[in-house]
């Protein structure tokens, strides 16, 4: 019988199809190599060390990063080394398998909300806030050039929406979180209202982070940056993405300033891959809101992938500290 990775129970032997997300080769304090693989569906992600003394070690150097694979495992939790796969057998998905039940699109996790929808809540803001005018008509030109890569693409490889339709939720909530910030300054402050831009903050949040349509490999999900995200990355790559599109539409030139200021620096920090630090009202907001869902991502993460028993996660996180879970 063919089960999932995440319906498996602690010491349950089962076949079942996965993706080898990672292979990292490592080394033991004592100089014995070893290899850090990971193992996911679409509801569970399994990374533990495989020993160059076991038995299934060889096997995997006929594997690859991003290869589908028909296992049969033992899963196991230890207090320790959290979860694990015994590996029984493992070889490469075959011609055939789908009539056991194989099928891609289960073993990438996905946005919990549809991306149809998502896309259709964004152009709808990116209409109410930017109004008519050449700022919308670029803004809605590149949304449906790279509407299939939103629908599918992550946000992230490891941190925080790295799954299908990570990237569109990220920019639809990054987005939302803008709108209310801008919202709430000119409710609050209204005699100083004009100091900040709705059509500019909207539009700089939508697209903060386009430049990830091409970070990232043109595939279902991929987790793998391309040669551009790597040697110039996502702000950059998301500046040259608005000048395309703008250069047909003669938009004002403080304008267009203006709204490349806000995606270069919404990283905030040279670290980060940002180019300048936020210097506008807009780039302050774009970049708060990105900050906040981006870190509300990562806390959600950790909090799926911890398996103590405790009150707080471990310490062994991106954050860096423990995580207060959430009862």
């Amino acid at each position: 019988m063919i089960l999932s990775l995440h319906e498996l129970e602690p010491n349950q032997e089962a076949d079942f199809f996965a993706r080898l997300t990672e292979k990292e080769p490592a080394k033991t304090k004592e100089g014995k190599p070893y290899l850090w693989v990971t193992f996911r569906d679409a509801h569970r992600e399994v990374r533990f060390p495989v020993w160059s003394e076991t038995a299934v070690y060889k096997e995997f150097k006929t594997l690859k990063s991003g290869m589908y694979c028909k296992l049969r495992a033992v899963y196991r939790v230890t207090p320790k080394f959290g979860t694990q796969l015994d590996i029984l057998r493992i070889r490469p998905v075959e011609p055939g398998d789908e009539q056991d039940g194989f099928n891609e699109t289960l073993l990438y996790p996905a946005a919990a909300l549809p991306a149809d929808k998502m896309f259709d809540e964004l152009q709808a803001l990116s209409a109410a806030y930017i109004g008519k005018g050449k700022l919308l008509q670029i803004v809605t030109k590149i949304l449906k050039e790279y509407r299939m890569t939103l629908l599918t693409g992550v946000a992230s490889r490891q941190h925080h929406h790295n799954y299908i339709g990570g990237l569109l939720e990220h920019t639809l909530s990054v987005t939302k979180i803008a709108a209310a910030i801008a919202d709430h300054y000119h409710q609050f402050c209204p005699e100083r209202a004009k100091d900040i831009s709705k059509p500019l903050t909207i539009a700089g949040a939508v697209l903060h982070d386009i430049g990830k349509v091409r970070e990232y490999e043109p595939a279902l999900g991929s987790h793998v940056h391309s040669a551009a995200g790597e040697l110039i990355g996502h702000a950059v790559l998301g500046r040259d993405i608005f000048r395309e599109a703008a250069a047909e539409f003669e938009l004002e030139p403080d304008i267009c300033t203006h709204l490349e200021h806000i995606i270069l620096s919404h990283q905030r920090f040279p670290d980060w891959g940002a180019a300048k630090p936020p210097m506008s009202l807009e780039a302050m907001i774009v970049h708060h809101a990105d900050s906040c869902d981006a870190l509300c991502g990562c806390f959600w993460n950790i909090f799926s992938q911890d398996t103590t028993e405790n009150e707080l996660t471990g310490k062994k996180n991106v954050i860096g500290y423990p995580l207060l879970k959430p009862k």
